[in-house]
């Protein structure tokens, strides 16, 4: 068991360690352009996934159950990993999969449960009854929320400031693809 002020320092140093291990990966990647283009197909897929989830997305005013949250209590966090998945397949380097590997491993059980925590506090009946009719993190199609379908909101999706996770990707992919380049002259 990690100890309360151990998962708190985790929790801070999450962000800066991605941003530490973006540089690396940067650096360890060895893309081509079929690697390029089938990566940012997969990071497509996982960046549709958050902006789907983030026009849902009320923080902390109602429980979100529509839309990807229908099928998983963590769509944000799962189109996370499979935009680093993407990021794999794009790097084309053994390291860079270990990295992604360990940092999925460390953080995301810790923030996932985090956040169920807190939607348990904030949610208590809703959140329970939602949790077991809807698994914490693999999407399910037989195991889905059922409750009345609401529309995609584009409001929300601004507001959540969805569109930096859109930046950030094209940036970074822009850098492989110049790396790309770079190692094909």
């Amino acid at each position: 068991m990690i100890s309360p002020g151990l998962k708190e320092t985790l929790s801070h140093i999450r962000v800066r360690a991605g941003s530490f291990l973006s540089v690396a990966v940067l650096l360890l990647a060895r893309p081509n352009s079929r690697s390029v283009f089938y990566g940012a197909l997969t990071a497509a897929a996982g960046l549709i996934i958050r902006a789907w989830a983030s026009g849902h997305l009320r923080k902390e005013k109602a429980l979100a159950v529509s839309g990807p949250y229908r099928y998983s209590r963590n769509p944000l966090y799962l189109g996370n990993s499979i935009i680093g998945a993407g990021i794999v397949v794009t790097a084309r380097s053994w390291w860079v999969m270990a990295i992604f590997a360990i940092y999925i491993g460390i953080f995301y059980p810790l923030i996932i449960i985090r956040e169920r925590d807190r939607m348990k506090h904030l949610f208590p009946g809703e959140y329970e009854e939602y949790g077991r009719q809807v698994p914490l993190f693999c999407p399910s199609l037989l195991k889905r929320h059922r409750g009345a379908p609401v529309r995609f909101n584009w409001r929300l999706y601004a507001q959540n400031k969805e569109y930096r996770a859109l930046m950030g990707a094209a940036v970074f992919w822009l850098l492989l693809a110049a790396k790309t380049l770079l190692l094909n002259r």
